[in-house]
């Protein structure tokens, strides 16, 4: 009888041991050093939001109750929020350290179509600083924090976005016209609110010319946030939720540690406007495991600030990890940049597969941007019907999709040489290998700088047939071995 406790008790251990330790096999054997990424550790006390007043009728506003209820858990140490089945109408969540957002099955939160609940504040968008609307979901500085279980949050986002006529329906388009206060600002786009036009009017980007408060609360809309911003937060695990139909980009993690997304659906309608799934920004330790993207515009994306801003800011996203994830619409399957000036290196991207994106394997920059991309690992990818480049690297983006890109004719000046400064982008020891795609526009693309040409880029075991070769410019010690291009009708 006592060996058999003995054993039982042992094997309990062992299975501690691997819950704890069920992240350590994919930061094994990578090709650079990068320490096991552990889930966060939450207390094991449970609070239900209906203890606090909620009620998920998808009408009630319920921003009183998660922040009562965060704030009873941040103040008893931490702990777990129960969000039962339910749609749950809420203005801004905000975590803090050491919660987790527990969703169970049928659970719904949906953010509330109310500017006036969103308020201005300081942050970065598209890598800048700059002042956007506060985020429907966000953390600042949290330590242990994580958003678990089989629900659904969702951004209203059809509430903040533009729509071009060319990526909706007739019947689509129709009904978009017919929303009071919306308008057609020019031939065949469409923006939510009078607000929107006024922001957008001088706008660099999506960076505005509004100078005073009452300025920049008079064009809200045009300012929409990103739906989930987790800022300098560590131990960071999103885990088995939908994440859907943002106001801009979806999931935004930046500059945090030690961060792992499981087994998500994260997704956007095809036409979602800066729509993308996951932007990883300036953060350390990262892993993007067995999840699925579905968006508007790039799948996933890894960032580390923009020009001036990104250079002063110095914090690269490395140490990354994406294993096992598949990517539907999308303008890429994998993408780095095009804000790349803090650096990115150490990124190891294996087992994924794109289906029907736009391009599979993005690299995009331009002059101006400076910092460095190296180090990226490649292995194992699989590709069908991809609308344009299987393998772009592009040095002279310029906001634009490579369809877009395509179907407008752009050819930049790729042969005058300027000077190389700070602002130079460089891309050097990138290895893709174990590459199938089935069905591409065009195989491969590099369009790289005359003045820094893209260096040591090696092409293993690489099998694409697409209706256009490969197109090499300004690039050096590109290394191919058994890449395999067969030309289709």
């Amino acid at each position: 009888m006592r060996k058999t406790i003995i054993s039982l008790f042992l094997g309990m251990l062992a299975i501690s041991a691997h819950a704890q330790d069920k992240y350590a096999q994919y930061t094994e054997g990578l090709p650079f050093k990068m320490a096991a990424v552990k889930a966060p550790v939450i207390p094991d006390y449970k609070v239900a939001l209906t203890d606090f007043g909620a009620v998920g009728d998808g009408l009630t506003l319920c921003s009183d109750a998660f922040a009562k209820a965060i704030d009873q858990l941040y103040k008893a140490g931490g702990g777990h929020l129960i969000v039962p089945r339910g749609v749950w109408y809420t203005g801004p969540i905000v975590l803090k350290s050491n919660i987790d957002l527990h969703l169970e099955k049928g659970a719904v939160i949906q953010f509330a179509a109310d500017e006036s609940l969103y308020p201005i504040i300081k942050t970065s968008f598209e890598g800048l600083d700059t002042r956007r609307c506060q985020s429907p979901l966000s953390a600042n500085g949290a330590t242990n924090i994580s958003i678990t279980g089989h629900g659904v949050i969702d951004g209203n986002g059809q509430y903040w976005r533009p729509v071009k006529r060319q990526k909706v329906t007739e019947d689509h388009w129709k009904r978009l016209l017919a929303q009071p206060g919306s308008l057609e600002v020019r031939p065949g786009y469409w923006v939510p609110s009078e607000g929107y036009a006024r922001g957008e009017k001088g706008a660099n980007m999506n960076v505005p010319t509004a100078q005073t408060d009452a300025e920049w609360n008079a064009i809200k809309r045009f300012v929409r946030p990103v739906m989930v911003s987790l800022v300098g937060c560590k131990n960071v695990l999103l885990q088995g939720v939908i994440f859907q139909n943002s106001p801009a980009w979806n999931i935004h993690p930046l500059m945090c540690q030690n961060i792992i997304l499981d087994d998500l659906l994260v997704r956007n309608p095809a036409y979602a406007q800066n729509g993308d799934a996951l932007d990883l920004e300036s953060c350390t330790n990262a892993l993007i495991l067995n999840s699925r993207f579905d968006a508007g515009d790039d799948g996933i994306c890894l960032k580390s600030g923009k020009d001036a801003d990104g250079r002063r800011r110095g914090i690269p996203c490395s140490n990354v990890v994406v294993d096992g994830c598949t990517v539907f619409a999308g303008h890429g399957g994998f993408v780095v940049g095009s804000e790349m000036s803090g650096g990115i290196k150490n990124i190891m991207v294996r087992q994924c597969q794109f289906l029907g994106t736009d391009v599979g394997l993005r690299f995009k920059s331009t002059r101006g941007r400076g910092g460095i991309v190296e180090n990226i690992y490649i292995d194992g990818i699989s590709m069908t019907d991809i609308k344009t480049d299987a393998l772009t690297f592009n040095m002279y983006y310029g906001g634009k999709s490579v369809a877009e890109v395509l179907a407008d004719g752009d050819n930049p000046d790729n042969q005058t040489k300027v000077p190389v400064t700070e602002e130079t982008p460089i891309f050097r020891n990138i290895d893709i290998r174990n590459v199938i795609c089935n069905n591409a526009f065009r195989a491969m693309e590099f369009n790289g700088l005359p003045e820094m040409p893209m260096d040591r880029i090696s092409l293993r075991n690489i099998t694409i047939t697409a209706k256009n070769d490969a197109v090499f410019h300004n690039c050096k010690n590109i290394k191919k071995e058994n890449v395999n291009i067969t030309l289709s009708k």
